[in-house]
């Protein structure tokens, strides 16, 4: 039995290191992109941004997503693990989902910047910028403290 705990506890280690690694990209690539807006509306050369916005997705966002949720999985599908887990579970895998589709808007939004024109202005993003903060708070609080 210490060997399966050893495991599951490199495994749990794995998956906090993805989902550091994930935020940092989420927190990120939203504020690239108030800069690009910036440097499109001040008529500025913004193609610097491009290169950046792709290489933060394809180098550190998509893996670190893709990790994150194996070793969530992994997690979860631990032997009595999703049964004995009380409410706070499926709450935190919806704001994960939730924070997957964010992801997947960036994305988006980072493609519509290569016409050459801000597909929304630098506030809009600013704005944006603070959703993976907060759906990280209460994924945190949910994780740890399992308040149901």
């Amino acid at each position: 039995m210490d060997f399966v705990w050893q495991i599951s506890a490199w495994v749990e280690a794995f998956h906090i290191i993805s989902v550091m690694f994930w935020m940092a990209g989420m927190y990120y690539l939203p504020r690239l992109f108030v800069y690009h807006a910036e440097a499109i509306e001040g008529g500025r050369e913004h193609r610097v941004f491009e290169k950046m916005e792709a290489n933060l997705l394809r180098i550190i966002m998509n893996p670190a997503m893709i990790a994150a949720w194996t070793f969530g999985l992994l997690l979860f599908t631990r032997p009595g693990f999703a049964l004995g887990a009380g409410f706070w579970l499926w709450t935190k895998l919806a704001l994960v989902v939730i924070l997957s589709g964010y992801h997947g808007f960036l994305a988006v939004e980072r493609k519509k910047f290569l016409s050459g024109v801000a597909p929304h202005s630098s506030r809009f993003y600013r704005m944006i910028n603070e959703i993976p903060p907060v759906l990280t708070v209460f994924i945190v609080i949910l994780a740890v403290v399992k308040p149901f």
